[in-house]
């Protein structure tokens, strides 16, 4: 298996080139602010071949570069239904303050080919399988993408910004909720293997065994998991 990741633009958002080997296809999860450049390094020094990018939520910060590297390659785009409108009209997901800030004379359109996410669903992509989780509460379309283990590496999941090292995603911004993101974070994070690899949307990677015993937002969210045995 190869991870590639780098982080992209002003707001650091961590872009991953996922791949079963050098010289394969692959699929790139968000590709954020100025990531071309950094993205077509990644894609020639491993002589990688996209086949689709995976968007984990509509901010523009982890969408920003997505029409342009589909319409490069040629693939289509995956993000859940609830936040395809942000593809299109980002600043729906922003405060007032920061889209003024941020946009000016920038327009933003989808990719030629879109597709939707469900939960549950297990894409089969670049000789991969990609089991979706939709993880409302950052935004209302929030997905995280998990990879089953290998001889090489532990179960992998791209949280996006549902889980850090440390912390959680913010939930102040249009469609966030903290009550729903804790219970994203129970059903969906809890659950999972101790040595499962953590690739958060924003910072270093880390385990669910490190977050489960040192994260508080795990710990408040525990009680949302509901009860774990039969009465």
């Amino acid at each position: 298996m190869l991870i590639a990741g780098f982080p992209a633009g002003s707001f650091q958002t961590n872009c991953y080139v996922v791949a079963p080997a050098a010289g394969e296809e692959c699929v790139i999860v968000d590709p954020g602010q100025n990531a071309v450049g950094d993205l077509d390094d990644v894609l020639r020094e491993h002589r990688l071949k996209p086949v689709a990018v995976l968007v984990t939520h509509g901010h523009i910060d982890h969408m920003w570069s997505v029409a342009p590297v589909c319409g490069a390659r040629d693939v289509p785009a995956w993000i859940h239904p609830e936040d395809r409108d942000l593809l299109s009209d980002p600043g729906k997901g922003l405060s007032l303050a920061t889209r003024q800030q941020l946009f000016g004379g920038l327009a933003f359109t989808e990719p030629d080919d879109v597709r939707e996410l469900a939960d549950g669903e297990v894409l089969c992509l670049a000789g991969m399988e990609l089991t979706v989780d939709h993880t409302p509460g950052h935004t209302r379309g929030s997905v995280t993408f998990r990879l089953p283990s290998t001889e090489e590496i532990p179960d992998v999941l791209f949280s996006g910004d549902l889980l850090f090292a440390g912390s959680i995603g913010r939930t102040d911004l249009p469609g966030g909720d903290y009550p729903t993101i804790l219970r994203s974070l129970a059903t969906k994070c809890l659950p999972l293997p101790e040595d499962t690899m953590v690739l958060p949307g924003h910072g270093p990677q880390t385990t669910i065994g490190h977050e489960r015993a040192t994260n508080p937002y795990l710990a408040e969210a525990a009680p949302y998991a509901g009860p774990t045995r039969g009465i």
